[in-house]
């Protein structure tokens, strides 16, 4: 036997079809494995709108509760055309005295409204790029050697060891390991 395949809306007619043919609400709720407060917004919403009640809503919201009023949003926007060099902070202080009966968006609203109306310039950042010495061309063993402290340990009587490596650096050969107190 093939399975049966439903979905909310046929469910949803189903279940009103059945009610408006005078079946009680406790029985067919536990039937359709709803509870009586969902039956009853069903048969609501199918009395209110219709066949438009069974199609599923969105659940997006009507309104955002912060969002910002467009007529502060085009002030900014025209404050920062007849000043171009002037950044949020600027801006909302100029908000604040032209307008002080309006409540005051916060610095960086201002400036998300700014880059959103692609009215921000970003300076890159320049990056500091660390020069460190070049290592000499070495053709043989002993040229050049290496020294380095390889961090740091603690021994069993609660002090720190601190180990000196020399190294050769054509051959990577370790010439000398010293546990130090201190470097």
């Amino acid at each position: 036997m093939p399975w049966k395949e439903c979905n909310k809306m046929e469910e949803r007619m189903k279940f009103v079809a059945r009610i408006l043919e005078g079946e009680k609400m406790a029985s067919l709720c536990r039937e359709f494995g709803i509870s009586r407060k969902t039956g009853y917004k069903i048969l609501d919403c199918y009395k209110e709108s219709g066949m438009e009640a069974f199609d599923d809503r969105s659940r997006r919201p009507y309104r955002q509760a912060n969002q910002l009023p467009f007529q502060v949003e085009t002030a900014i926007i025209q404050i920062k055309k007849e000043k171009p060099h002037w950044g949020a902070p600027k801006i909302r202080e100029k908000l604040i005295r032209k307008y002080p009966n309006i409540k005051s968006p916060a610095k960086s609203t201002v400036h998300a409204v700014l880059d959103r109306h692609g009215l921000v310039n970003c300076r890159k950042k320049r990056r500091y790029k660390a020069q460190g010495t070049e290592f000499s061309i070495v053709s043989s063993p002993n040229d050049l050697w290496c020294a380095d402290y390889k961090g740091e340990f603690m021994l069993g009587n609660k002090s720190y060891c601190y180990p000196l490596t020399i190294s050769d650096f054509s051959s990577r050969y370790l010439l000398s390991c010293e546990g130090l107190g201190t470097t």
